[in-house]
């Protein structure tokens, strides 16, 4: 009897000491793998950041054809992240209401358009957040103009030039941490209202580079 005592306490004691020796290997593999997978995490949510901007500039023109209205999106900053929330509105031109950046007649996101055919029952704006966008940190946004955060377009989806301080591009620069997995890119606005994705790293003649 005391020989299978003995016996049972070794194998209690192993077993403990097995346990130990478990949590701690998977504590440290976490301690080496959690770090990889949020660099990992933050690397693809990078690399989609200019999808986010690129579907906003490109709806807002698709909504000025759509509507034959005049449209606009406007970015404001995403004090979480540093990133820009855009939103789109849309304006019918009136002979005696011009939409201009200062007119009352543009839709919010509570209400359609003044003038709107459809009425009450018209487009509201659409609102996109950027909190789901990694910090500037990892994926900075610089705007051109630096003060420009709107972009107005025409009912042909042209963007209209009489707004001088426009959007023309928003470049992506990765930071220190991110610059070997997440390339610099940018989304060039032309005046016919296309947005075009390229490389500003690229020199004149390469096919990536960004148009001049």
């Amino acid at each position: 009897m005391h020989q299978l005592t003995s016996i049972g306490a070794r194998q209690r004691g192993a077993t403990l000491l097995e346990l130990v020796l478990g949590v701690g290997i998977v504590s440290f593999t976490l301690a080496l793998g959690v770090p990889s997978m949020s660099h990992w995490l933050q690397t693809n949510k990078a690399k989609a950041t200019g999808e986010f901007y690129a579907d906003g500039l490109a709806t807002a023109r698709r909504q000025a054809q759509s509507h034959n209205a005049r449209s606009r999106i406007v970015l404001s900053e995403n004090a979480a992240n540093g990133q820009y929330n855009w939103q789109i509105d849309i304006c019918f031109p009136q002979p005696d209401a011009q939409c201009t950046t200062d007119s009352a007649g543009w839709s919010t996101v509570d209400k359609p358009a003044a003038n709107d055919p459809q009425g009450a029952q018209g487009y509201k704006s659409v609102f996109r957040s950027a909190v789901s966008l990694p910090p500037a940190t990892v994926a900075a946004p610089v705007l051109q103009p630096a003060s420009a955060r709107e972009i107005y377009f025409t009912e042909l989806g042209w963007v209209d030039p009489a707004v001088e301080d426009r959007l023309q591009s928003i470049r992506l620069n990765p930071g220190d941490d991110f610059k070997d997995d997440v390339p610099t890119v940018a989304l060039v606005v032309t005046l016919s209202g296309m947005t075009t994705k390229c490389d500003p790293t690229r020199g004149s003649g390469d096919s990536r580079a960004c148009p001049e």
